[in-house]
């Protein structure tokens, strides 16, 4: 945490911003957070501690977190960015069901060499990736073989 702290506060003073009490908050809800969340859990979780931060400064605080690579900003299914927690992590990409929301991270090795192999072919030169597999998972697919069963 205080790792984050110093950089997060590096780079609010680079970008001429202020470091104030309620990005601190903001920070360390997100740091406490698991897997991908949304500005407005964000918000909600960050309101149990204090009333005063607004939903404008939660978005602004992600986008700032963003910008000094704290966290990642991810749009799945429903139209949202959701963030995770990006610093030092590994590369990963992501199966999203279409039903319920679940979101599954993975990683696979002959995934990432085709893609690299697919961008020299292409002659591309590669600065980052994403990959979303959407689809139904098991228990969704379930509800919906009973729902047309029963």
């Amino acid at each position: 945490m205080a790792e984050m702290n110093e950089i997060f506060h590096r780079h609010l003073k680079s970008t001429g911003n202020k470091i104030t009490s309620q990005r601190n908050l903001i920070l360390k809800v997100f740091l406490g957070a698991e897997g991908h969340v949304s500005a407005e859990e964000i918000y909600q979780r960050a309101k149990v501690e204090d009333q005063t931060p607004g939903f404008t400064t939660v978005y602004r605080t992600l986008k700032l977190l963003v910008e000094c690579g704290i966290a990642r900003g991810e749009k799945f299914n429903d139209g949202h960015t959701r963030y995770e927690y990006d610093y030092q992590q590994q590369h990963h990409d992501h199966l999203i069901c279409i039903g319920c929301g679940l979101v599954v991270e993975f990683y696979n090795e002959f995934i990432e060499r085709e893609q690299d192999r697919v961008t020299r072919e292409f002659g591309v030169e590669t600065t980052h990736h994403t990959l979303k597999i959407f689809g139904n998972c098991r228990t969704c697919r379930e509800i919906d073989r009973k729902a047309t069963v029963g």
